[in-house]
């Protein structure tokens, strides 16, 4: 049973040339250079300081959720319901500056532990009542969804302090603030995947469930736990969203799963569990926020564009499944 997060084995293409043109993650990196080249010829400014802060502030989001999704995914399963999340723990942060007159600081700590709380559910019910994580965590979505409306009556909650701007519009030095954290985010994702037993019992998970169940690990937490880690994630994305729009919108996170979903298949994050690389995940986020940049910027429309990001999902697994095969 094998519990290392990187590929290690490649496959008998009778080249490495061959394996690296099918490595789903080095085909993201070459075309996230290939978009920056192109975008920097259509545009001198693409590669401006400005510009880069915000592509940034916009990959920041998208970026952190994937971190949980990468979890989850690792473990063999899937998360729906980030972007139901993204809404409920957002318009909660701000209803409680707003209607509660509470410190931001407090009203975005309790938004993670809103959260941590709605991932701890649907992570019960996938390890203790053997429900699909899929069906778990649509259930989760419609629950979350519904819990913001109602909260909101459907409307956003405008009115939160400008203090709490900082989180998603400010800067720490000369870097966006959501980049900083975004960095730290992924630096501890990567200390918990390759440095704890913790990691190693999630890869474990998504490579031999039953192998990890026969060594005497409590298999059920470790099932639980990465959607605990899910729903924080999509919590802290949904705090640099609210701050980003000033206010807490309700129906904010529709496609946000299918975004996440993607930044960790071009990644390099089996879909099937079990392999992959937090970096990648990284990558894999950069890579749609710089698409999308360059797409708006040609006029595509954003019906199209999920069009694009629906295909690229499917032709990113089917490279990560011919690398699995081979």
């Amino acid at each position: 049973m094998s519990m290392t997060s990187p590929m290690t084995s490649s496959p008998n293409w009778g080249s490495r040339t061959a394996y690296l043109l099918r490595n789903s993650l080095t085909l993201t990196v070459a075309a996230l250079a290939l978009l920056i080249v192109v975008m920097s010829i259509l545009n001198p400014d693409f590669l401006s300081w400005q510009n880069l802060g915000n592509i940034t502030r916009q990959a920041s989001v998208n970026a952190i959720i994937a971190v949980g999704m990468t979890f989850v995914i690792l473990e063999g399963s899937v998360d729906l319901s980030v972007g139901s999340v993204v809404a409920l723990s957002g318009t909660m942060m701000a209803g409680f500056m707003v209607n509660n007159n509470m410190n931001p600081f407090l009203a975005v700590f309790l938004g993670l532990i809103i959260g941590g709380i709605c991932g701890l559910v649907t992570g019960t019910t996938v390890a203790y009542l053997a429900v699909p994580g899929i069906i778990a965590s649509l259930g989760m979505m419609e629950i979350t969804r519904g819990l913001a409306l109602l909260y909101t009556g459907g409307y956003p909650l405008s009115g939160v302090p400008a203090s709490f701007s900082w989180l998603g519009n400010g800067n720490i030095g000369p870097l966006p603030t959501p980049l900083v954290i975004t960095v730290i985010l992924y630096i501890l994702a990567f200390l918990v995947l390759n440095r704890t037993p913790v990691g190693r019992y999630i890869y474990a998970l998504g490579g031999n469930e039953e192998a990890v169940r026969l060594s005497g690990i409590n298999v059920k937490i470790f099932k639980a736990l990465p959607f605990v880690i899910s729903g924080f994630t999509a919590a802290l994305g949904g705090a640099i969203a609210a701050s980003r729009m000033s206010s807490g919108q309700p129906a904010i996170g529709t496609g946000f799963e299918l975004d996440a979903i993607a930044a960790v298949v071009l990644g390099g994050t089996s879909i099937a569990g079990g392999k992959g690389i937090i970096w990648g995940t990284l990558i894999g986020a950069l890579t749609l926020a710089v698409l999308s940049s360059g797409l708006n910027f040609i006029g595509v429309s954003p019906y199209t564009q999920r069009v694009i990001k629906g295909a690229i999902i499917i032709v990113a697994v089917i490279i990560a499944s011919r690398n699995r095969d081979n």
